[in-house]
Protein backbone atom coordinates (compact mmCIF):
# COMPACT_ATOMS: atom_id res chain seq x y z
CA UNK A 1 0.00 0.00 0.00
CA UNK A 2 1.26 3.49 -1.38
CA UNK A 3 2.04 6.33 1.24
CA UNK A 4 -0.54 8.76 1.45
CA UNK A 5 -0.10 12.03 -0.23
CA UNK A 6 1.23 15.01 0.91
CA UNK A 7 -1.59 17.78 2.25
CA UNK A 8 -0.99 20.30 -0.46
CA UNK A 9 1.48 22.95 -0.06
CA UNK A 10 0.35 26.58 1.55
CA UNK A 11 1.93 29.56 0.90
CA UNK A 12 4.36 30.56 3.86
CA UNK A 13 3.24 33.42 5.67
CA UNK A 14 5.68 36.50 7.02
CA UNK A 15 4.13 37.51 10.50
CA UNK A 16 6.05 40.85 12.02
CA UNK A 17 4.60 41.87 15.61
CA UNK A 18 5.28 41.58 19.50
CA UNK A 19 6.42 38.75 21.26
CA UNK A 20 5.27 37.71 24.63
CA UNK A 21 6.75 34.73 27.08
CA UNK A 22 3.59 34.23 28.37
CA UNK A 23 -0.17 34.55 26.97
CA UNK A 24 -1.55 34.81 23.43
CA UNK A 25 -1.24 37.79 21.98
CA UNK A 26 0.82 39.62 18.99
CA UNK A 27 2.89 37.43 16.99
CA UNK A 28 2.53 34.90 19.64
CA UNK A 29 -1.14 33.72 18.60
CA UNK A 30 -0.78 34.95 14.93
CA UNK A 31 1.87 32.32 14.81
CA UNK A 32 -0.08 29.59 16.58
CA UNK A 33 -3.10 30.03 14.55
CA UNK A 34 -1.37 30.13 10.89
CA UNK A 35 0.56 27.02 12.09
CA UNK A 36 -2.46 25.18 13.00
CA UNK A 37 -3.80 26.13 9.49
CA UNK A 38 -1.19 24.54 7.86
CA UNK A 39 1.12 27.46 6.74
CA UNK A 40 5.21 28.06 7.68
CA UNK A 41 5.54 30.39 9.49
CA UNK A 42 8.37 33.14 9.53
CA UNK A 43 7.90 35.25 12.47
CA UNK A 44 9.89 38.52 12.84
CA UNK A 45 9.68 39.86 16.60
CA UNK A 46 9.51 44.04 17.07
CA UNK A 47 9.31 43.30 20.97
CA UNK A 48 9.86 41.21 23.67
CA UNK A 49 7.48 41.51 26.68
CA UNK A 50 6.85 38.86 29.45
CA UNK A 51 2.95 38.83 29.00
CA UNK A 52 0.48 41.46 27.59
CA UNK A 53 1.59 44.82 29.52
CA UNK A 54 -2.54 44.85 31.00
CA UNK A 55 -1.40 41.90 32.76
CA UNK A 56 1.24 43.97 34.95
CA UNK A 57 3.79 45.62 34.47
CA UNK A 58 6.88 43.87 32.94
CA UNK A 59 10.55 44.49 31.09
CA UNK A 60 10.17 45.65 27.38
CA UNK A 61 13.30 44.47 25.48
CA UNK A 62 13.51 45.84 21.75
CA UNK A 63 16.28 45.63 19.51
CA UNK A 64 18.61 48.40 18.95
CA UNK A 65 17.53 49.93 15.04
CA UNK A 66 21.07 48.53 13.92
CA UNK A 67 20.24 45.33 14.69
CA UNK A 68 16.40 45.25 13.26
CA UNK A 69 17.90 46.62 10.38
CA UNK A 70 20.15 43.96 10.22
CA UNK A 71 17.65 40.90 10.97
CA UNK A 72 15.81 42.66 7.75
CA UNK A 73 19.00 42.16 5.88
CA UNK A 74 19.25 38.81 6.62
CA UNK A 75 15.25 38.14 5.37
CA UNK A 76 15.81 40.59 2.44
CA UNK A 77 18.41 38.07 1.02
CA UNK A 78 16.97 34.60 2.75
CA UNK A 79 16.41 31.82 0.04
CA UNK A 80 12.61 31.28 -0.10
CA UNK A 81 11.37 34.73 -0.01
CA UNK A 82 9.17 33.83 -3.29
CA UNK A 83 7.27 31.28 -0.96
CA UNK A 84 5.77 34.07 1.21
CA UNK A 85 2.09 34.51 0.38
CA UNK A 86 1.34 37.49 2.68
CA UNK A 87 3.48 39.41 5.45
CA UNK A 88 1.30 40.79 8.09
CA UNK A 89 2.47 43.11 10.55
CA UNK A 90 1.10 44.29 13.87
CA UNK A 91 2.87 46.18 16.95
CA UNK A 92 6.00 47.67 16.68
CA UNK A 93 8.75 48.75 19.01
CA UNK A 94 9.90 51.58 17.62
CA UNK A 95 9.48 54.02 14.53
CA UNK A 96 12.28 53.40 12.81
CA UNK A 97 11.05 49.90 12.45
CA UNK A 98 9.10 50.76 9.79
CA UNK A 99 10.93 51.59 7.39
CA UNK A 100 12.90 48.41 7.78
CA UNK A 101 9.59 46.50 7.47
CA UNK A 102 8.99 48.99 4.44
CA UNK A 103 11.85 47.34 2.68
CA UNK A 104 10.86 43.71 3.90
CA UNK A 105 7.52 44.11 2.23
CA UNK A 106 8.92 45.67 -0.82
CA UNK A 107 11.58 42.49 -0.88
CA UNK A 108 8.46 40.36 -0.60
CA UNK A 109 6.59 41.58 -3.84
CA UNK A 110 9.52 41.67 -5.99
CA UNK A 111 9.98 37.91 -5.21
CA UNK A 112 6.14 37.18 -5.44
CA UNK A 113 4.47 40.39 -7.39
CA UNK A 114 1.30 38.39 -5.88
CA UNK A 115 2.00 38.38 -1.94
CA UNK A 116 -0.18 40.39 -0.05
CA UNK A 117 0.83 42.72 2.27
CA UNK A 118 -1.57 43.04 5.38
CA UNK A 119 -1.07 45.59 8.24
CA UNK A 120 -2.53 45.71 11.24
CA UNK A 121 -1.69 48.93 13.24
CA UNK A 122 -1.52 48.26 16.66
CA UNK A 123 -1.09 51.63 18.87
CA UNK A 124 -3.87 52.05 20.91
CA UNK A 125 -7.50 51.52 21.91
CA UNK A 126 -10.89 53.06 23.58
CA UNK A 127 -7.86 54.91 26.38
CA UNK A 128 -5.44 56.22 23.62
CA UNK A 129 -2.73 55.76 22.37
CA UNK A 130 -0.45 53.06 24.21
CA UNK A 131 2.66 53.20 21.54
CA UNK A 132 4.54 56.54 20.94
CA UNK A 133 2.87 58.96 18.82
CA UNK A 134 6.16 58.92 16.06
CA UNK A 135 5.69 55.23 16.34
CA UNK A 136 1.99 55.19 15.65
CA UNK A 137 2.60 57.85 13.03
CA UNK A 138 5.62 55.73 11.12
CA UNK A 139 2.67 53.06 11.09
CA UNK A 140 0.09 55.51 9.22
CA UNK A 141 2.65 57.01 6.79
CA UNK A 142 4.83 54.41 6.13
CA UNK A 143 3.03 51.29 6.42
CA UNK A 144 -0.33 51.96 5.47
CA UNK A 145 0.63 53.45 1.53
CA UNK A 146 2.02 49.74 1.09
CA UNK A 147 -0.79 47.69 2.35
CA UNK A 148 -3.43 45.43 0.65
CA UNK A 149 -4.92 45.37 3.72
CA UNK A 150 -5.33 47.57 6.80
CA UNK A 151 -7.24 45.86 10.26
CA UNK A 152 -7.75 48.83 12.47
CA UNK A 153 -9.96 48.88 15.19
CA UNK A 154 -12.40 51.46 16.03
CA UNK A 155 -9.23 53.90 17.62
CA UNK A 156 -6.94 53.58 15.41
CA UNK A 157 -9.27 54.20 12.65
CA UNK A 158 -10.34 57.56 13.88
CA UNK A 159 -6.59 58.23 15.09
CA UNK A 160 -5.16 56.82 11.33
CA UNK A 161 -7.84 58.55 9.77
CA UNK A 162 -7.79 61.86 11.83
CA UNK A 163 -11.55 61.41 11.61
CA UNK A 164 -14.17 61.26 14.42
CA UNK A 165 -16.31 57.80 13.79
CA UNK A 166 -19.61 57.51 15.52
CA UNK A 167 -21.70 55.61 12.60
CA UNK A 168 -20.89 53.21 10.53
CA UNK A 169 -21.40 55.41 7.51
CA UNK A 170 -18.76 57.59 9.34
CA UNK A 171 -16.39 54.14 9.75
CA UNK A 172 -16.92 53.21 5.75
CA UNK A 173 -15.83 57.22 4.61
CA UNK A 174 -13.08 57.11 7.31
CA UNK A 175 -11.59 53.37 6.28
CA UNK A 176 -11.83 54.84 2.62
CA UNK A 177 -9.61 58.15 3.36
CA UNK A 178 -6.71 55.57 5.00
CA UNK A 179 -5.55 54.51 1.44
CA UNK A 180 -5.43 50.59 1.38
CA UNK A 181 -7.91 48.68 -1.16
CA UNK A 182 -9.32 46.67 1.80
CA UNK A 183 -9.43 47.82 5.37
CA UNK A 184 -11.46 45.76 8.03
CA UNK A 185 -12.37 47.67 11.12
CA UNK A 186 -12.74 45.36 13.93
CA UNK A 187 -14.72 46.77 16.00
CA UNK A 188 -16.73 49.03 13.88
CA UNK A 189 -20.59 50.58 15.00
CA UNK A 190 -22.37 47.85 15.12
CA UNK A 191 -26.27 47.84 13.92
CA UNK A 192 -27.82 45.40 16.42
CA UNK A 193 -27.06 46.21 20.07
CA UNK A 194 -24.68 44.13 22.58
CA UNK A 195 -23.16 43.46 19.63
CA UNK A 196 -19.23 43.45 17.45
CA UNK A 197 -19.31 44.36 14.35
CA UNK A 198 -16.18 43.88 11.79
CA UNK A 199 -16.72 45.86 9.06
CA UNK A 200 -14.65 45.22 5.54
CA UNK A 201 -14.27 48.06 3.51
CA UNK A 202 -13.04 48.46 0.09
CA UNK A 203 -13.89 51.22 -2.77
CA UNK A 204 -17.21 50.03 -4.04
CA UNK A 205 -18.59 48.29 -0.90
CA UNK A 206 -18.74 47.15 2.63
CA UNK A 207 -19.86 44.27 4.25
CA UNK A 208 -20.49 43.39 7.84
CA UNK A 209 -19.91 40.88 9.84
CA UNK A 210 -21.75 41.15 13.59
CA UNK A 211 -21.97 38.83 16.68
CA UNK A 212 -22.81 39.19 19.96
CA UNK A 213 -20.40 40.64 22.74
CA UNK A 214 -18.40 39.20 25.40
CA UNK A 215 -17.69 41.23 27.90
CA UNK A 216 -14.25 40.83 29.74
CA UNK A 217 -12.89 39.21 26.08
CA UNK A 218 -9.28 38.41 26.40
CA UNK A 219 -6.37 39.94 24.60
CA UNK A 220 -5.44 39.42 21.41
CA UNK A 221 -8.51 39.29 18.98
CA UNK A 222 -7.47 41.96 16.92
CA UNK A 223 -3.96 40.31 16.13
CA UNK A 224 -6.10 36.74 15.21
CA UNK A 225 -8.72 38.32 13.39
CA UNK A 226 -5.92 39.64 11.12
CA UNK A 227 -4.00 36.26 10.87
CA UNK A 228 -6.99 34.63 9.62
CA UNK A 229 -8.54 36.85 7.25
CA UNK A 230 -5.21 36.79 5.74
CA UNK A 231 -5.35 33.17 5.83
CA UNK A 232 -8.88 32.58 4.86
CA UNK A 233 -8.01 34.83 1.75
CA UNK A 234 -5.01 32.81 0.66
CA UNK A 235 -7.13 29.62 0.58
CA UNK A 236 -8.93 31.26 -1.68
CA UNK A 237 -12.28 32.32 -0.02
CA UNK A 238 -14.40 35.25 -1.80
CA UNK A 239 -13.74 38.19 1.27
CA UNK A 240 -17.37 37.96 2.71
CA UNK A 241 -17.09 34.00 3.31
CA UNK A 242 -13.18 35.00 4.56
CA UNK A 243 -14.54 37.47 6.78
CA UNK A 244 -16.91 35.08 8.29
CA UNK A 245 -14.93 32.53 8.81
CA UNK A 246 -12.56 34.89 10.41
CA UNK A 247 -15.24 36.44 12.82
CA UNK A 248 -16.91 33.11 13.58
CA UNK A 249 -13.82 31.88 15.09
CA UNK A 250 -12.77 34.85 17.11
CA UNK A 251 -15.94 34.50 18.27
CA UNK A 252 -15.83 30.88 19.25
CA UNK A 253 -12.51 31.21 20.64
CA UNK A 254 -13.38 34.34 23.15
CA UNK A 255 -17.23 32.65 24.50
CA UNK A 256 -14.96 29.59 25.15
CA UNK A 257 -12.08 31.21 26.54
CA UNK A 258 -14.34 33.65 28.89
CA UNK A 259 -16.56 30.36 29.78
CA UNK A 260 -13.33 28.85 31.44
CA UNK A 261 -12.92 31.55 32.99
CA UNK A 262 -9.28 32.60 31.65
CA UNK A 263 -7.47 35.95 30.71
CA UNK A 264 -6.17 34.51 27.64
CA UNK A 265 -7.57 33.30 24.63
CA UNK A 266 -6.90 29.54 25.02
CA UNK A 267 -6.36 28.56 21.80
CA UNK A 268 -4.60 25.46 22.00
CA UNK A 269 -7.25 24.18 24.08
CA UNK A 270 -9.83 25.47 21.19
CA UNK A 271 -8.11 25.06 18.02
CA UNK A 272 -10.73 23.31 16.86
CA UNK A 273 -12.34 27.06 16.02
CA UNK A 274 -9.50 27.96 13.95
CA UNK A 275 -10.09 25.35 11.18
CA UNK A 276 -13.56 24.65 11.82
CA UNK A 277 -15.86 27.56 13.53
CA UNK A 278 -18.85 26.54 15.14
CA UNK A 279 -20.03 29.69 16.23
CA UNK A 280 -22.96 31.94 14.15
CA UNK A 281 -21.58 35.06 12.63
CA UNK A 282 -24.40 36.71 10.38
CA UNK A 283 -23.27 39.59 7.64
CA UNK A 284 -24.56 41.82 5.81
CA UNK A 285 -23.64 44.22 2.57
CA UNK A 286 -24.09 47.75 3.68
CA UNK A 287 -23.69 49.32 0.55
CA UNK A 288 -22.82 48.37 -2.97
CA UNK A 289 -22.37 52.17 -4.57
CA UNK A 290 -18.99 54.26 -4.08
CA UNK A 291 -18.96 57.10 -1.86
CA UNK A 292 -16.75 59.71 -1.32
CA UNK A 293 -13.51 59.55 1.30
Amino acid sequence: MSAPAPPPARADILVVNSQVVRGAVGGRIASFALERIGHRVWFLPTVLLPWHPGQGRGERHVADDVTFAALVDDLIGANGLSGIGAVVSGYLGSAAQAGNIARLVTAVRKANPQALYVCDPVSGDRAGLYVAEETAAAMRDRLLPLADIATPNLFELEWMSGRSVSTEMDAISAARSLGPARVLVTSAPAMRRNSVSNLLVDEKSAIAAEHGAIADAPNGTGDLMAALFTANLLAGHPDEIALKRSAASVFELVARSVKRGARDLLISWEQAALVQPMALVSSRRVMDAPIRA
